[in-house]
C-alpha cells in the first residue's frame, strides 16, 4: 500500500461556489479539450453518439431541484453535506426558502488524507509533498480499481482503452508552465468558468485569495464526517427570497429621475409617453 507523504504547507486546490455556479458544463468540456493532449492524456470516449456512451470526464456536473421550504439553510456544515444532496440538512433559520435549481460540479477534492492513494498496492496514486496535489502515474497503474472503490466522491475515472485509472490533475502542467502568462497558470475549468463559480489558489495560506473567500462565505468540507480532509471547499448558496404567495403581480421599482443623468431623463420621458 502506498504510504501519504507529511502534510505540505502549500496546498493547491479549487473554491467552487454553489451560488453562482450555473450549470452551464463549462468547467466539464474545457478540462476533457485541455487534457485530451495533456499530462493526462488521452481522454477516450466510447461511442460518443451511440444508445450507450461512455467516457473519461474529470469535472461531471449534477443539477437538483431543491423543492420549496418553510426554512432556508443558514450555513452549510460539513457533515450535512452527502454527495447526493448537497444542501438538505443545513443549519436553518426562519425564513421561507422558494424553490430552486441546485448546480453541483464534482472532481477530485485533493483531500488531505486520500484513500484512494493508501489503498494502491503499486504506489501509482500519490499525494505530492510539494503543493498537494494528488496523481496517477500510468506507467504503475495497474488498472486493478481499489482506488476508484476507495474514493466515496467518485472521482476516479477509469480508461477501458488503456486499462488505467485517470483523474483531475488540477491542469499541474498549465498552472506549472512558465511559457504561459502568469493570468493563464490556473486549472482550464478556472479559466473557462463565465459565472466565476470556480476559485483555483493555496488553501494552505490563511491570507490567500481562496482561503479568505472561504472564510468570509463559510465554505465546507465535502463529506467532512469521513476524515479524508478535502483540499477544495464548497461555498453554500445563499438563502433566496421568496415574495409574497398571493401576489402574482409583477411590481414596479419606483425610479428617482432626479438622480439619473440629464440624458436618460429625456429618454425615460419618451419612452414613458
Amino acid at each position: 500500500m502506498t504510504d501519504l507523504p507529511l502534510p505540505s504547507k502549500k496546498k493547491l486546490g479549487l473554491v467552487i461556489d454553489l451560488d453562482t455556479c450555473v450549470g452551464c458544463h463549462a468547467c466539464a468540456v474545457s478540462c476533457k479539450e485541455w487534457n485530451a493532449g495533456g499530462f493526462a492524456a488521452p481522454l477516450t470516449d466510447e461511442q460518443p453518439y451511440g444508445k450507450d456512451p461512455s467516457g473519461i470526464w474529470f469535472n461531471r456536473v449534477h443539477s437538483y431541484e431543491v423543492a420549496a421550504s418553510e426554512t432556508a439553510p443558514a450555513s452549510a456544515r460539513a457533515e450535512a453535506m452527502p454527495l447526493a444532496d448537497p444542501v438538505r440538512g443545513c443549519g436553518e433559520v426562519a425564513a421561507p426558502q422558494p424553490a430552486m435549481t441546485l448546480h453541483f460540479p464534482r472532481s477530485c477534492l485533493h483531500c488531505e488524507q486520500p484513500a484512494c492513494v493508501t489503498v494502491c498496492p503499486t504506489g501509482a496514486s500519490y499525494k505530492r509533498a510539494e503543493d498537494g496535489i494528488v496523481l496517477v502515474d500510468e506507467d504503475k497503474c495497474i488498472g486493478c480499481k481499489l482506488c476508484s472503490w476507495a474514493c466515496p466522491y467518485g472521482a476516479r475515472e477509469y480508461s477501458p482503452v488503456e486499462g488505467v485509472m485517470k483523474k483531475c490533475t488540477l491542469c499541474i502542467d498549465r498552472i506549472y508552465n512558465e511559457n504561459l502568462d502568469e493570468s493563464e497558470r490556473q486549472p482550464a475549468c478556472v479559466q473557462a468558468c463565465p459565472t466565476r463559480a470556480r476559485h483555483f489558489g493555496d488553501l494552505g495560506d490563511p491570507e490567500s485569495k481562496v482561503s479568505k473567500l472561504v472564510a468570509e462565505r463559510g465554505g465546507v468540507d465535502l463529506m467532512a464526517q469521513l476524515g479524508y480532509q478535502p483540499t477544495n471547499k464548497y461555498l453554500p448558496p445563499r438563502p433566496r427570497r421568496a415574495g409574497p404567495a398571493d401576489d402574482a403581480t409583477p411590481r414596479k421599482e419606483a425610479l428617482d429621475t432626479q438622480q439619473l443623468p440629464s440624458a436618460l431623463r429625456w429618454l425615460d420621458r419618451v419612452l414613458s409617453r
